[in-house]
């Protein structure tokens, strides 16, 4: 399905859109990665075990879900479909999903909490112009955002050979920022993301808001510590699509690392290159929480609008309720790493 929905969206959208979507940094070693690591998995099912009742769900951060699957946060949904964020938003909703809402939506934040209709996690980038962000924070609380997810593995925009600048109109560009721009605002400070953003933001960002913050951009063990020592409620393991560092670590193989860093202080989700339901099953065999969906998301928006969305998320989760029950397995909550061989 996922194939075929890329297939679809690379047909109907402009080269310019298609191409910003699907570049990643520099030669695109890492893109090309973050799928195949997780083939790289092989599974060792257990026999004999009662699976005549799986069920998929779990509970994040607080939030019920029917299966351990996140929309990940992805800029400019508007490059996908006509009515952008909203019309991914109806899909997640639909589907009784989450959904990540990115600061750079192409739709008013308003319009995506109203489509949604329910629990949904608010992506933050730090700007230079902090009022900008405590605001922004601020709206999408009273909004209903129940988290806040810190995106920290950009503090510079990585270089990309194809798709760099997203073909928008300023209107676009700028709508998650108009309100927040006062007539003296220098533009291009505002709006830039703060490089000299530390560890320091995350309690900085709960003081502000008292929602939970969740750093994404996660692919060290280390780091990971350092992070939920410093207040993070979750981390996100993450190279950003294979967009920011090339020849960054892919997902797959930095998981094991950090949920041991980890140790069970902190749920641990990943991101990059999930594309079945077997790759999830591999994920949180190695013992993440749940998995996030960026450009599958806006591959199945681009083909089917919400409804591709929902059909989307719907398929991955029953998938990977076949994938347990083949793998001997009931629950979420069973899955271990004794279940994945890495072949080397």
């Amino acid at each position: 399905m996922l194939a075929r929905y890329e297939e679809q969206a690379r047909d109907a959208l402009a080269r310019g859109a298609y191409d910003f979507i699907a570049t990643g940094a520099g030669e695109e070693i890492s893109q090309h990665d973050a799928v195949d690591s997780w083939r790289r998995y092989r599974l060792r099912p257990h026999v004999l075990r009662d699976v005549g009742d799986v069920d998929t769900a779990t509970t994040l951060l607080g939030i019920e879900l029917p299966a351990p699957i996140v929309v990940a946060p992805t800029a400019y949904h508007v490059l996908a479909t006509p009515d952008g964020e909203v019309e991914t938003a109806r899909g997640v909703r639909a589907a009784g999903g989450l959904m990540t809402v990115p600061t750079r939506s192409s739709v008013a934040h308003e319009d995506v909490a109203a489509a949604l209709g329910g629990a949904w996690w608010f992506q933050v980038y730090v700007s230079r112009d902090r009022d900008i962000t405590r605001r922004m924070v601020a709206d999408a609380k009273s909004l209903g955002a129940r988290a806040l997810v810190l995106t920290g593995d950009t503090p510079f925009v990585g270089q990309r050979p194809r798709g760099m600048t997203p073909p928008l109109t300023a209107e676009q560009f700028l709508m998650c920022f108009q309100k927040y721009l006062g007539a003296d605002s220098e533009l291009m400070y505002a709006t830039s993301i703060d490089p000299t953003v530390g560890l320091d933001a995350i309690a900085w960002l709960h003081a502000e808001s008292g929602l939970p913050v969740v750093v994404k951009g996660v692919v060290r063990g280390d780091d990971a510590s350092a992070c939920i020592e410093a207040g993070a409620a979750a981390v996100i393991v993450s190279n950003h699509g294979g967009r920011q560092l090339d020849r960054t670590l892919a997902s797959a193989d930095a998981l094991p690392d950090v949920v041991a860093a980890v140790s069970g202080r902190a749920p641990v989700l990943v991101d990059g290159g999930i594309r079945s339901g077997i790759d999830t099953l591999i994920a949180l065999s190695l013992g993440a929480d749940a998995v996030l969906l960026g450009r599958p998301v806006l591959w199945a928006a681009a083909a089917e609008g919400a409804a591709g969305v929902e059909r989307l998320l719907r398929s991955l989760r029953d998938e990977l309720a076949a994938a347990m029950a083949l793998a001997g397995v009931a629950r979420v909550s069973q899955l271990s790493a004794d279940l994945v061989a890495r072949r080397v």
